[in-house]
């Protein structure tokens, strides 16, 4: 308990006056951002195995004494260069416009005014507002305290939470860590404060100490690594083949000089090494999850890492507040109950116990009654503030001590049954007071009881609340609807096989009535004080068949998480307090109120809802399955389109073709890539979610990427495409060897250009058809953009000069309808599979 100092408030910074001393001081920052090096990140991509091989390929050609093909390998390869560093900007643009989205935040008095500024921008002379759940962001002196109390544990290593007071209203010890002072890093636990800053960034006690509050870059998540494994043995298998091509093409032309022998079986094994190394799989990964979260972020989720993008298609327990989260939190007082001709004296005991700045929406809405009643703030709190009870959620109570006039008024409200336990009254009254109590709860009302204690002199004032002997009140009860599309968002996820549970702090009576509003299964509920009494294991076994816990505090969200995780489930669960940091940091998914969320809780999840909205969450897990399966798509895309490169690149030298008359020729695969590129990270990545997304359980989160059906499926359109390409390709070749290798090379790359646009078609969707995705996709200017391009390049490749540089000629009428259909041959086949599935299934 403190007491409260009533001080003017001070008027804070001019907006001028902060832009000056932030150019005096700098940001408040320990570390400013480091801006990425262009040169560096074109170094970085050179690196990469892709890259080196194109590079070599070039000097090969040079090499071969053809500098026309290594000038135009070098400009495809400054190309693809390009769109990788630019694709690189762009992820890192948009992950730091994330990061900005959660830097932490701080209310200042500016102009007269709060303001709501980023951390970053504090300059020395800012007051700051800080309250229960803040982080403290800069060094500063106590204006004015309200109950403040700190854990510095960050700076002295001492866990015990320290209590503040404004300055210069107590000695303090002259040690170095000072009562009347705050500093960064440290966390508000209870309590409110005006601080007027006095010291940023490096300056401050937390940036002398050297600590880097630099996040540290996260560890990949088992899809990376997955994925980067896959590289890697992809890179292995492409040495080996490389070694086993370049051999063949040694043997098959004996009659060719030794420098001519050695370099076109290089070429050949480069030119195989180039079409087995999967280098898309990293980067579908990068665009995808930042991608992903930036459109979250357009949505009101704000995801902090991006590794549990992957995290949500696989959530089966959603375990939710109930105020706030599925309710409105517009509390709004609904019923009183009291004896006769008592309303007025109810009411007026009810609001002094109210906070006079109140920003709990429960004391605002009795506050807000008391006035409708014409019981002013004036009224209410014009008397001299002598000491307070705070609230804890062990006590479950509160109360303030008012001197008003030679009156001394105790003031207290808190749960039913605290507050009965410390009045007077005979079992008849107790039992009339509970009937009654219990009857507004099952109506859905939050049920508050209202005492009070006459004291003769201050000396007389208990020193906690619990040594008080009360006059009973009356009882108040409160309302906060549920949101309107609550109702539904509860059908949804029933739909998509996820559980969704209600975590409150009120009795179990109002959570079921809230429940049998919004559809929940209602059932038995499990109390606060149950969870205290139950095992791990006795836990484990309740939360498999109870939705709804009540009178929870935020300690015992830690041991409900890991009940449903002991049980093999995925949880996502949110909160907002200090206390319910641990829990959200030890669910899958950890969610924080954007709105009404502590600082600490914000840090400690990994999704900040910033419209603190339940259909919002539900959004979430639907969009995080958009983007898993569209990574799946994207995988098994890569997997088909790399098949028919790799095996026409096999192929020919065991079929003795000349390595001048190749399918393919290094040049040919940089220009698949030109596309392969784009349409995986770009294409899949805009895919909408397919119409059965939320209608389906959740996903194993220990399945593999791609699994062998999956792979199956990927490997067999692959193998009709190189059937296709390679075949006609062989064919038109046999016929004439010395004439027709640029037109068969023509139509070979040709059908596999065009297939590669029918792929992204056919496998937008597992249950659609093409023309279905064709009309969907239809309304998307960047689909139409990728696929003019696409068609572009093929007219420009054939039918202009540079055909000559890339070693293709034009292709007549027949030629190119037999390109077409051999095209739409290779990849429609999989819309009649789907029609025979859609047969079976009606």
């Amino acid at each position: 308990m403190t007491e409260r100092k009533n001080t003017t408030n001070p008027t804070g910074l001019t907006t001028a006056e902060a832009v000056q001393r932030q150019k005096r001081f700098g940001r408040n920052e320990l570390i400013p951002k480091k801006k990425k090096n262009v040169l560096q990140e074109i170094l970085k991509a050179l690196s990469e195995p892709m890259f080196l091989l194109l590079i070599v390929t070039a000097v090969i050609y040079f090499l071969l004494g053809e500098p026309r093909d290594g000038v135009v390998m070098l400009i495809f390869v400054s190309g693809m260069i390009s769109i990788d560093v630019i694709q690189g900007w762009k992820t890192d643009k948009t992950l730091n416009a994330l990061k900005d989205l959660a830097a932490p935040r701080i209310t200042v008095l500016r102009d007269g005014a709060e303001q709501r500024i980023d951390s970053a921008d504090l300059v020395p002379g800012d007051i700051m507002l800080i309250a229960e759940g803040d982080k403290i962001p800069a060094d500063g002196e106590i204006l004015q305290a309200n109950d403040l109390c700190v854990d510095e544990s960050s700076m002295t290593g001492e866990a015990e939470g320290v209590w503040k007071v404004a300055l210069g209203t107590a000695d303090t010890d002259g040690g170095h860590w000072r009562c009347d002072h705050c500093y960064a890093g440290t966390l508000v636990t209870q309590g409110s404060a005006l601080v007027r800053v006095d010291q940023i960034g490096k300056a401050t006690e937390f940036g002398k100490i050297g600590t880097n509050v630099v996040g540290a870059p996260e560890a990949p998540s088992p899809l990376q690594r997955q994925t980067r494994g896959l590289v890697k043995l992809c890179a292995v298998i492409a040495a080996v083949l490389f070694v086993l091509v370049g051999c063949f093409t040694w043997l098959n032309i004996p009659d060719h000089q030794f420098t001519d022998r050695l370099i076109e079986s290089i070429l050949s094994g480069v030119t195989l090494a180039m079409a087995m190394i999967p280098e898309e799989f990293p980067v579908i990964l990068t665009v995808f999850l930042s991608m992903g979260a930036w459109r979250l972020a357009k949505r009101h989720s704000l995801m902090r890492r991006l590794a549990s993008v992957e995290t949500l298609g696989a959530v089966s327990v959603l375990c939710v507040d109930k105020t706030g989260t599925i309710t409105m939190n517009q509390m709004t007082v609904c019923d009183t109950w009291t004896e006769e001709n008592k309303e007025r004296d109810l009411c007026a005991v009810m609001g002094m116990a109210c906070e006079p700045d109140a920003y709990d929406p429960m004391e605002k809405a009795m506050i807000s009654y008391c006035e409708g009643r014409g019981l002013s703030k004036e009224f209410l709190f014009g008397g001299e503030l002598i000491q307070e009870y705070s609230f804890t959620h062990e006590a479950k109570m509160m109360g303030h001590v008012w001197r008003r006039g030679n009156q001394i008024l105790i003031a207290a409200k808190g749960s039913p049954e605290k507050i009965l336990a410390l009045c007077n009254l005979n079992s008849d009254e107790r039992d009339k007071v509970q009937e009654k109590a219990a009857d507004m709860a099952a109506r859905g009302l939050r049920v508050i009881a209202v005492g009070r204690m006459d004291v003769g002199t201050a000396d007389e004032v208990p020193a906690s609340l619990a040594q008080c002997r009360l006059q009973f009140c009356g009882l108040v009860g409160l309302a906060d609807p549920p949101r309107e599309s609550v109702k539904a968002d509860i059908l949804r996820c029933r739909k998509a096989g996820v559980r969704v549970v209600m975590i409150t702090g009120d009795n179990g009576i109002t959570a079921s009535a809230i429940a049998k509003q919004i559809g929940m299964p209602c059932g038995e509920s499990v109390t606060g004080d149950e969870i205290d009494r139950m095992t791990d294991e006795e836990l484990q076994k309740r939360v498999r068949s109870v939705s709804i816990f009540s009178r929870v505090v935020p300690e015992h969200k830690m041991r409900i998480v890991k009940a449903f995780k002991a049980n093999g489930e995925i949880v996502a669960m949110t909160g907002d307090g200090v206390n319910d940091a641990p829990a959200l940091k030890y669910a899958d998914i950890g969610i924080a109120m954007g709105k009404r969320g502590s600082e600490v809780s914000r840090e400690a999840a990994d999704l900040i809802l910033l419209d603190d909205n339940f259909s919002t969450i539900v959004d979430t897990i639907r969009d995080g399955r958009r983007i898993y399966d569209n990574i799946k798509k994207a995988v098994g895309y890569v997997f088909t389109i790399h098949i028919p490169i790799a095996f026409s690149c096999l192929l020919a030298p065991l079929l003795k073709v000349n390595p001048a008359n190749l399918m393919l020729l290094p040049i040919h695969v940089v220009l698949l890539e030109l596309i392969i590129d784009p349409t995986c990270s770009i294409i899949f990545e805009r895919q909408p979610a397919e119409q059965n997304v939320m209608e389906r359980d959740p996903r194993d989160p220990k399945e593999k990427l791609m699994r062998a059906k999956g792979l199956f499926r990927s490997i067999l359109q692959g193998l009709t495409v190189f059937a296709s390409s390679f075949g006609t390709y062989y064919t038109v070749l046999m016929a004439d060897p010395a004439v027709n290798a640029p037109v068969a090379r023509a139509m070979g790359l040709s059908i596999i250009f065009l297939s590669n646009l029918l792929l992204v078609l056919v496998n937008s969707s597992q249950t659609d058809f093409a023309f279905q995705s064709f009309h969907r996709l239809i309304k998307d200017k960047v689909m139409w953009a990728a696929f003019a391009g696409t068609i572009s390049m093929l007219v420009l490749l054939l039918y202009t000069p540079l055909s000559a540089f890339v070693k293709l000629a034009p292709l007549t009428g027949p030629e190119a309808i037999a390109v077409i259909v051999m095209s739409a041959a290779s990849v429609l086949w999989v819309e009649i599979v789907k029609l025979v599935k859609h047969l079976r299934k009606n």
